[in-house]
């Protein structure tokens, strides 16, 4: 809404990942960021797996990461948009209905490789919100809320994303103003 005015969720859908009396986290899903160059990603195996050296994995391709928020931007995950009964082992946490969040080495390594998977971003950084924070804000109407679509994550432009989620609810995004509390 119009009354946020954080730079740095200027325009943004945040998917809202996990809300609970300890805050929230989410991923800003609509601000790709395209590198160009030489992808140095060092893999660490958990220490239960593997006692040896990261491996190091170098990509020349030209890359996608998406950013999720400014918080830890030195962290990354992939949002995983897999069709119900596909059967990975990589595709993590459940965030709603054929969406997933994951932090596996072996689906980055995929990622990173000429073909990657499809319906898969890496993400860098999150969106955090301290206990109450996200609560104060819904009643301050500073974010709209909607129900999670995976086709808006993945198959709308992220320049057109903004403003599909606020259509998808029945508002004409010119006509937001700025207001006081929940109506």
């Amino acid at each position: 809404m119009p009354q946020l005015r954080d730079p740095n969720f200027r325009r943004t859908v945040v998917l809202l990942c996990r809300h609970s009396e300890e805050g929230a986290f989410g991923l800003v899903v609509n601000r790709p960021l395209v590198t160009s160059g030489r992808v140095i990603v060092n893999l660490e195996p958990p220490p239960e797996e593997s006692r040896e050296q990261a491996e190091t994995v170098v990509t020349e391709r030209e890359l996608q990461v998406w950013v999720g928020g400014p918080v830890e931007p030195q962290r990354s995950w992939m949002l995983v948009g897999n069709e119900p009964g596909a059967n990975d082992g990589a595709r993590g946490m459940r965030i709603a209905d054929a969406l997933y969040l994951s932090t596996s080495p072996d689906l980055l390594r995929r990622l990173l490789e000429p073909d990657p998977p499809l319906r898969t971003r890496l993400v860098v950084g999150y969106s955090g919100w301290a206990p109450g924070q996200l609560e104060a804000e819904l009643q301050a109407s500073a974010w709209l809320m909607s129900d999670v679509d995976g086709d808006l994550i993945f198959n709308t432009p992220p320049e057109r994303m903004w403003e599909a989620a606020i259509r998808r609810l029945g508002a004409d995004p010119a006509t937001l103003q700025m207001s006081r509390g929940v109506h």
